[in-house]
């Protein structure tokens, strides 16, 4: 069953339609690469669509009706926007669910250090990462940084244009006989991804205007910079979140600029559409409460209090059901049992500079629309959600009358690897869910590509599935 290219179906208005999402797609992901600065985004966007806080309607015991609208947040890098349908919550919510995090490195808690005169930040690598990807390539540096005294100091550095980036230094091809020879995963090891962050020496000098000896003067003026730009010492290290990703904006791909590059597509793709179809409904009078989550971790194991396998979802809908006069325990387990819910995250697209570790007619495409896995998981399905047929038959249906374009697809050959999503988490509840997302070349590198016919595909299709 070969499925076109979505390129083919398009006329003008469509195309314009398709341009507009991605443009908007490109500002976003550029200025927003870390679960905090997704999530703040979101929110600020939620708001402006008619949104308000949960913890401000259970502060004032505002009873919740249909077409209310809501938004709720965990630790600032997750949240939850729920607009309610016209039918009870029991009769269950149509669920868009994507993560906001992506690979990176992140600072450690003692991370500067000088050595030969160069001063470094040293980093641990935060999910599933090729090493050696990551050297020479301009970083930036996105966080916060927490102080004793309860203020929190906002960090972006290397994104504007007179910003100065950092990088990871690269051993010359001249001298590199021996670690040419070395296993891909050996090439760079993990202990060796420490960015170079300065090599000007503090100068302090005496009464006679001599240089005074001193420890680590190139480290000392890094401290300095920080000082007096952030009012920051060397301790406030142990409580900061520094984030080192990529420098630089998505741009268009290719010469028909068809495609977007960019970083942290894994899987920002899915939680951008997800969020621009959640707030697209507003307003409209829903049949079931529509639902948006976006959560941190899955790169990790949806771990922590900001991961899809804490209770913050949970909690978050119990709340919302107490003040729609749907309160108690019962009454949730059946509103999640009775729930739908697309696991959106992304798929591998078909590379043909890779075909051997993919099944071609059960891959995914770039620009043949919406992707649906079934399953996914390794080692025979392991970790996988595996969507019951009926539900399959249900989505399809949903698509087709929206004339959305989707595919379907598996995660490479079976005994090639394989990967999961966090849609085992929600499946616990008993409802119904599928994978779905975007195909994407280089998933997991520090550019990423995907085609904007999917992008405009996806966002279709996650309108067409809340409403439903």
């Amino acid at each position: 069953m070969e499925r076109e290219s979505a390129w083919k179906r398009y006329d003008e208005d469509q195309l314009a339609e398709l341009e507009q999402l991605a443009a908007g797609y490109i500002d976003f992901i550029s200025e927003n690469k870390t679960e905090r600065e997704f999530s703040a985004a979101a929110i600020r966007s939620a708001e402006a669509a008619g949104y308000e806080s949960l913890d401000a309607a259970i502060s004032a015991g505002r009873k919740l009706a249909p077409g209310d609208k809501v938004w709720a947040t965990m630790r600032n890098k997750a949240v939850i926007l729920v607009q309610l349908g016209a039918r009870p919550l029991t009769d269950g919510m149509n669920i868009l669910g994507a993560h906001i995090d992506s690979p990176r490195l992140d600072v450690k808690q003692n991370p500067l250090y000088e050595s030969s005169e160069l001063a470094f930040m040293d980093t641990h690598y935060y999910g599933g990462i090729k090493h050696y990807q990551w050297v020479t390539v301009p970083l930036a540096l996105h966080g916060v940084i927490a102080k004793k005294d309860g203020s929190v100091v906002d960090v972006k550095i290397g994104e504007d244009a007179d910003d100065p980036v950092f990088c990871i230094s690269d051993l010359l091809i001249h001298l590199a006989n021996q670690q040419m020879g070395k296993k891909a995963n050996e090439v760079v090891e993990g202990e060796a991804l420490d960015i170079l962050v300065g090599n000007r020496p503090l100068v302090v000098r005496d009464e006679d205007g001599e240089a005074k000896e001193q420890k680590d003067p190139v480290k000392a003026f890094a401290l300095k910079l920080l000082a007096d730009k952030y009012g920051i010492e060397e301790e406030d290290f142990l409580s900061a979140e520094l984030e080192v990703v990529p420098a630089g904006r998505a741009r268009d791909l290719g010469f028909d600029r068809s495609m977007v590059l960019g970083y942290g597509q894994d899987d920002s793709v899915c939680a951008y559409t997800s969020l621009v179809a959640q707030l697209a409904v507003a307003g409209e009078e829903l049949d079931r409460a529509a639902v948006c989550v976006l959560v941190d971790k899955e790169e990790i194991g949806s771990v922590g209090a900001t991961g899809m396998a804490s209770q913050f979802f949970e909690n978050t809908i119990a709340e919302i059901m107490e003040l729609a006069g749907e309160g108690g325990m019962l009454p949730l387990r059946r509103a999640l049992a009775a729930s739908a819910m697309l696991s959106s995250d992304v798929s591998a697209g078909f590379d043909p500079a890779y075909a051997s570790v993919f099944e071609a007619k059960n891959s995914a495409y770039l620009g043949h629309g919406l992707v649906f896995n079934k399953y996914t998981g390794a080692r025979g399905k392991s970790g996988s959600n595996d969507a019951r047929a009926e539900y399959m038959a249900r989505i399809r249906k949903i698509m087709d009358d929206a004339g959305v374009q989707f595919q379907t697809c598996e995660l490479g050959k079976v005994d090639a690897g394989g990967g999961g999503t966090i849609a085992y988490i929600p499946a616990k509840y008993g409802m119904d869910v599928i994978d779905s997302g975007v195909a994407v070349l280089s998933m997991h590198s520090p550019w990423e590509a995907t085609s904007k016919a999917d992008i405009y595909e996806a966002e279709r299709g996650y309108e067409a599935f809340l409403r439903a």
